[in-house]
């Protein structure tokens, strides 16, 4: 009887889960004051619109690394995001890097209708153009693998960059490379340099 009683204890206390909201992460840069938490805002993610989702999962997820962690078909009301129509239906997949709230690319599809086709992958920007700045780790690699991926034109292979500090501090020194991704948005892939 005690031993019944006790693997059923086992049992449940190794079934139980804690949960903790992980702690904050906050990367500094030289010459940027880092705030207590008192802004306002915090801009937790970008969603873009894609032409074909399995291919943007091709550069967002197997080459740049980063997590897939909420995949669904939604429906949409035409509304909130005035796009589509009314009762169309899109998929909407969101990834994360190493930030469990904030700096998420969301990437949406939609499949039933489909949207039209905008025609032909863009290679210069304009207004309206907007980069999405990363950090990785293996720019080399990452840069030759993204080029791979059917759709994106690259518009710098990987070089090193110097900017200057802010406020003062050191240079800022990078390696990387810029390549528009499938639908448009210009990427500057980005290793830290010393």
């Amino acid at each position: 009887m005690k031993k019944a009683f006790l693997l059923a204890m086992i049992f449940l206390l190794g079934s139980c889960v804690v949960i903790n909201e992980p702690a904050r992460v906050t990367a500094a840069s030289p010459g940027v004051k880092t705030s207590n938490g008192d802004l306002p805002t915090d801009i937790r993610r970008v969603t873009m619109i894609v032409r074909d989702m399995e291919n943007s999962l091709k550069l967002y997820r197997d080459v740049m690394g980063l997590e897939v962690n909420y995949d669904a078909v939604l429906p949409m009301s035409g509304v909130a995001l005035p796009a589509g129509e009314p009762g169309a239906k899109a998929r909407l997949v969101l990834l994360n890097g190493n930030d469990p709230f904030i700096g998420w690319i969301g990437l949406m599809e939609w499949v039933d209708p489909r949207l039209p086709d905008p025609g032909p992958y863009p290679v210069r920007m304009g207004i309206g153009g907007h980069v999405i700045v990363t950090h990785t780790a293996d720019v080399d690699r990452r840069c030759a693998e993204a080029a791979l991926v059917p759709g994106v034109t690259v518009t710098s292979p990987p070089r090193d960059q110097i900017y200057p500090g802010r406020n003062g501090a050191p240079p800022i020194r990078v390696r990387g490379c810029n390549f528009f991704d499938p639908d448009g948005t210009l990427i500057e892939l980005n290793q830290m340099q010393k």
